[in-house]
C-alpha cells in the first residue's frame, strides 16, 4: 500500500493546489506538496512532526471546525470510494496579517485490508487564487462567521421580531411596518427598540443580520 501511495505522490507535485494526506490514525500530517509547505514555510518533517491537535492550532481557525469536522467523520463512516466533501478553511500563513480562505475538498485515500480507510486525501485551493469568485466567496463566508459568532443572541428574537427585522432590513419605516403585519406604528416601534437592544445592534449590524440569518 505504501509504494502505490508513493507512486500517487510524485505525480501531486504539478498539481496547481495544496495537496495534504492524513494518516486517519492519529489524525497526522503524512505529505504535504511542495505548494503548501512554501505557504507555511515549513519543511515536511517539520509538518509531519507535529501532532494533529498542534497542527490544527497553529495554523487553522479553530471555529471553522465545527463546520467541516462533522463532514470528515461523516465521510469516513461511510466509507464510501467515490465520495468527496467540500470546504472552506481559515488558514493563518507566516507573514499574513489576516486568515487566508481556502476551499478544501477530502476523499478517502487508502484502506487498510480490511477495508478501513487509512489515508484521507485533501486539495485546497485559496480563495484568492480563484479571481473569478473572490468577492462573492468573500461575502458568503463573512456572512457564515458572522452567523456563527451571533446565532446564540438572534435565536433569542421571537417570530414577530423576526418578520420586523425583515421588514426594517428592507428599509421599511415604522408606519409601513405597522400596516404590513396588521399592528400599530407604536409596536412597531416597540419591536424595532427590542430587536436592537436584544442583538445591541446598529442599524448596519441589523442589515447584516438579516443577510446572514437568510432573512431578505
Amino acid at each position: 500500500m505504501e509504494a502505490q501511495i508513493q507512486e500517487h505522490i510524485a505525480s501531486f507535485e504539478h498539481l496547481p493546489c495544496v495537496v495534504i494526506i492524513h494518516d486517519l490514525a492519529d489524525e497526522r500530517v503524512v505529505y504535504m506538496s511542495e505548494r503548501g509547505l512554501n505557504d507555511l514555510q515549513a519543511s515536511l518533517e517539520q509538518v509531519t512532526a507535529l501532532a494533529a491537535d498542534d497542527y490544527y492550532k497553529q495554523y487553522f481557525n479553530p471555529e471553522d471546525a465545527q463546520d467541516y469536522v462533522p463532514k470528515i467523520l461523516g465521510l469516513l463512516e461511510r466509507n464510501n470510494n467515490n465520495e468527496i466533501v467540500t470546504y472552506f478553511q481559515q488558514v493563518k500563513l507566516p507573514g499574513k496579517p489576516d486568515w487566508v480562505w481556502h476551499m478544501s475538498s477530502t476523499k478517502i485515500f487508502a484502506r487498510e485490508e480490511s477495508g478501513k480507510p487509512s489515508r484521507s486525501i485533501t486539495i485546497a485551493v485559496p480563495i484568492d487564487a480563484m479571481h473569478h469568485m473572490t468577492a462573492k466567496a468573500a461575502r458568503l463566508l463573512e456572512e457564515n462567521n458572522f452567523l456563527r459568532k451571533n446565532y446564540k443572541s438572534y435565536s433569542t428574537l421571537t417570530k414577530r421580531e423576526r418578520q420586523v427585522l425583515t421588514l426594517v432590513a428592507m428599509g421599511k419605516s415604522a408606519v409601513e411596518i405597522g400596516e404590513e403585519l396588521f399592528i400599530s406604528v407604536r409596536t412597531a416601534e416597540t419591536h424595532r427598540k427590542n430587536i436592537k437592544q436584544k442583538l445591541n445592534a446598529s442599524t448596519f449590524e441589523l442589515m447584516q443580520y438579516a443577510r446572514a440569518f437568510d432573512l431578505v
